[in-house]
């Protein structure tokens, strides 16, 4: 088995994409029932993790300045690893995710072990 990232992003230049308050409420449900099949196959190896909207960029002259970033046309929205045997496999289980309906997009990646 492989791990990958799945990277939750949300478009914040799209108001079509932008749920109101009371979608939101509706989605976490559905979120929590995803994340919980994919934990329940023993595939999930990090919880979620959410981050703040503030941050610190580190530009190659050592200057770090607070967010916003390069363009802010979206938000991390989330971040965990998860287990699977392939891409085609991890894109399946990112697929589920019931955000997707709300304009997100769902980024994966395969972690690369360290060498040895």
């Amino acid at each position: 088995m492989n791990e990958f990232l799945i990277a939750i992003h949300r478009d914040l230049i799209n108001k079509d994409a932008s749920p109101s308050p009371e979608q939101m409420q509706s989605a976490i449900k559905p979120f929590q029932d995803w994340l919980g099949s994919i934990a329940a196959q023993d595939k999930l190896v990090a919880p979620p993790k959410r981050w703040d909207t503030d941050g610190r960029v580190v530009k190659q002259n050592n200057a770090v300045t607070n967010g916003p970033y390069a363009e802010l046309k979206e938000s991390l929205g989330g971040l965990f690893l998860i287990r699977a045997k392939d891409y085609e496999e991890a894109v399946e289980i990112a697929k589920g995710c019931p955000l997707l309906k709300w304009g997100a997009t769902v980024e994966v990646r395969m972690a690369i072990p360290p060498a040895q």
